[in-house]
Formats: structure tokens, C-alpha cells, sequence
């Protein structure tokens, strides 16, 4: 691959397993203030919904082109079905167990104006027997992937993150993880972990300079027994942390509209390229200049094959 190519993603292929939900956007006009209250009334005029979480991780690998398999819990209710029937659009094949005493996590986003004036969330933890009927399918199905995607939200679907990990390894495939919480140690012995900024400095603190970054992250990786660390860092772009290395890629100045949904992209992007055999240095450039246009966008997005050609070739 040259630094202005794509690989064909037409042979990778993807296992993404973890916590999905269902992003509902209201989208409306705001007028006034009603006197009952001191806050906005929206007139909803258009209504909108998109696979989010894990499943927004699976439909940024089939916008590129790639074959996503998705596994998850969600409830045995009408979110859960909305889900289904948009993730079948998105060409993502997915594997959704249904636990009936669950409710679909359901994130609800009200926009006036272009802008977010409320967001409102609806979730429960699966059960456990759902649970480990989703672990012996993550087994089943881990042998036919090129890459493994943990996609953690800290809602209840990763309770066996462990297990996952070392199956992927046993079967001798690359696991990436994105990151919940403050225990980073049930990550160990991951292949790639990708926190962001804020999510990085609450485990390993904050750091006074590069430099300092560069330690804490290379006592995390090595404590964790990683193969890799990428952090992400918003406007300062990414920064990858080895056994041989500490490398940084910039980001291109651009006007951010709306980061949820980012990192899904990010870690897509980055199990796509690992799944066609690049390198981490192509890997994370190329998942750098996708999470650059995904911000761009409103709400979670996913990134087309030519906008991410052109964004490349824009940079030589």
C-alpha cells in the first residue's frame, strides 16, 4: 500500500463483539420558552436512527467495503428489532441475542439548530445466561475472522472480556479493544488497546509532557503485556506506543462538528487495516485521517471508501 492507497477491504473480514445500542435523533425547530419552565421548546420535525456502540464499530467496516460480523445482546423489544433491521441495511451480519428482562440501550438525542440540547438513555444490564450463550457463539465464530473487535461501553456485554481475549489469542487472531472504566487489567494480554485522552489520563494520570505521556503509556502496555497503545488525543491527533517504539501521527486541521461515534470509527478502521496485514504505523494513519472526517459529520457517522481515498491523497 502506498501512503495515498487503500488496501481492498473486500477480504477482511471482522468479528466485533460487545455493547450495541440504538441512537435515536429527534430533530427539531426551537422557538420559545414555555412558562412552566425555563427551557426550550423543540418542535420535532424530522426523526432519525442509527446502529450505535459496537454496531456503529461493524457499520464503518461495511461502508469501506469490509465484512462485519456482529455479535451482541440486546432486549427482545422493538428497539432491539430496529437494530436488527438497520444493521441488515448497513450489510453488517449480526448475531443479536435477545434477553427479555434487558432493554435495548437506546441513547435518544434531541436537536434544535443544529444543535444537541438534550440527550436522554434508556439501558439495563443482560443477564448472565445470555451472556455465556453469546461466549461459546464467540468461540465458534472467532476461527473464521482476520481480526477481533471488543467494543466496551461499559454496559454489561463484555462481562467475559477475559475469556474473549484469550480465545482470540489461542486461535491465533489480533484483538483490538476499546476501552471502559478504570480496571484496564481485564484487558491484558490484548493485541491493541485504544483509549482516548480523557479515558487514558484517568488510569494512568496526567502527564506533564511528552515524554512523561510516553512513560506512563509504555508502563501501562508493558504492565497489560500489549503488543500495542494508541492513544488517542482529539486536535493532537494519535500516538502509538511499542515495544520498540513511541511514534506520533498529527491530525489535519479541520472543524469539528460533532465527536460521538469517533473512536468506533477509529478502532473500525484500525481492525480493517490489521485485518488486510498493514502495518500499525498505515493502520493508524489511515484511521487518523477517518476519525478527522467522521468528526465532520453529525452524530455517529461512518466514512466512505472515496472520502477517505481523497482526504489521503489531499496529504501526499
Amino acid at each position: 500500500m502506498s501512503r495515498q492507497s487503500l488496501p481492498d477491504f473486500a477480504r477482511a473480514r471482522v468479528l466485533i463483539a460487545g455493547d450495541v445500542m440504538l441512537d435515536r435523533y429527534w430533530f427539531g425547530d426551537v422557538s420559545r420558552i414555555p412558562p412552566e419552565a425555563p427551557v426550550p421548546v423543540v418542535h420535532v420535525r424530522r426523526t432519525e436512527e442509527r446502529p450505535g456502540g459496537a454496531a456503529n464499530v461493524a457499520r464503518n467496516i461495511t461502508a469501506l467495503g469490509g465484512r462485519a460480523t456482529l455479535l451482541a445482546v440486546v432486549g427482545a423489544d422493538e428497539a432491539g428489532d430496529s437494530l436488527e433491521r438497520l444493521l441488515g441495511v448497513e450489510k453488517v451480519v449480526a448475531s443479536l441475542h435477545r434477553d427479555a428482562s434487558l432493554s435495548t440501550t437506546v441513547k435518544l438525542r434531541v436537536i434544535g439548530q443544529q444543535q444537541q440540547l438534550l440527550r436522554i438513555d434508556f439501558e439495563r444490564a443482560p443477564s448472565h445466561e445470555v451472556l455465556a450463550a453469546k461466549l461459546d457463539e464467540y468461540e465458534r465464530l472467532v476461527d473464521g475472522a482476520d481480526a477481533v473487535v471488543l467494543s466496551d461501553y461499559g454496559k454489561g456485554g463484555l462481562a467475559h472480556v477475559e475469556k474473549m481475549i484469550d480465545l482470540a489469542r489461542r486461535h491465533g487472531k489480533p484483538v483490538l479493544v476499546d476501552p471502559k472504566g478504570h480496571d484496564y487489567a481485564r484487558y491484558r494480554g490484548a493485541t491493541l488497546l485504544t483509549p482516548n485522552r480523557g479515558e487514558f489520563r484517568e488510569v494512568a494520570g496526567r502527564w506533564t509532557d511528552e515524554a512523561d505521556l510516553a512513560r506512563r503509556a509504555q508502563k501501562l502496555r508493558a504492565e497489560l503485556d500489549l503488543e500495542a497503545l494508541i492513544v488517542t488525543r482529539s486536535e493532537e491527533g494519535m500516538s502509538l506506543f511499542t515495544a520498540s517504539e513511541s511514534y506520533h501521527e498529527a491530525t489535519r486541521a479541520r472543524e469539528v462538528f460533532d465527536v460521538s461515534g469517533a473512536g468506533d470509527t477509529v478502532i473500525g478502521v484500525l481492525a480493517l487495516m490489521v485485518a488486510t496485514g498493514a502495518d500499525l504505523h498505515a493502520a493508524m494513519r489511515v484511521a487518523n485521517h477517518a476519525a478527522g472526517i467522521v468528526v465532520g459529520k453529525l452524530g455517529t457517522a461512518v466514512v466512505q471508501r472515496d472520502e477517505l481515498s481523497a482526504s489521503l491523497s489531499a496529504t501526499g
